[in-house]
């Protein structure tokens, strides 16, 4: 029997720091699935909402717990370019963005799993959009950076 295919829900999550009155964003070099720059995002696990994903995430993918999350009503969704060999019914995944705050001590080092990512770096917004990857991704730095500006 077929199994339906169907999208992973997932987030979205900008994350960033403020030093000097300037705003830094995460960026973690992906090396599972494909290659290229990305800021963190997952799966929305059984029994968590969105907001409860995005803080697990960022701090799964940062080792930095948020204090400060804000959730944009944006959602998109995208397809995976080949079937993955650990998401066999997954055809791609919609998101829900997020934006958290991180407050990193000085000279601590971002915790990655190193079996997804290979690097991180902190960049400013016209560095970090030339950066990533993607332009769903380049399109939610955008909105998540007007955001702050605002703040």
């Amino acid at each position: 029997m077929q199994t339906k295919k169907e999208y992973r829900k997932a987030v979205f999550i900008v994350t960033y720091k403020i030093e000097n009155n300037a705003i830094y964003y995460l960026l973690l070099k992906r090396k599972l699935h494909w290659k290229g720059w990305e800021f963190p995002k997952g799966g929305i696990d059984k029994g968590e909402n969105a907001k409860q994903a995005a803080l697990r995430e960022c701090f799964e993918e940062s080792g930095f717990k948020s204090k400060k999350i804000i959730s944009f009503n944006i959602s998109g969704k995208y397809k995976y370019p080949k079937i993955l060999k650990d998401r066999p019914n997954r055809i791609g995944q919609t998101y829900k963005l997020f934006a958290c705050e991180v407050k990193p001590k000085p000279n601590q080092k971002v915790k990655f799993d190193k079996k997804e990512h290979s690097n991180f770096l902190w960049l400013d917004f016209e560095k970090a959009i030339k950066k990533l990857s993607w332009p769903d991704q380049k399109k939610c730095l955008k909105i998540v950076n007007n955001r702050l500006l605002k703040i």
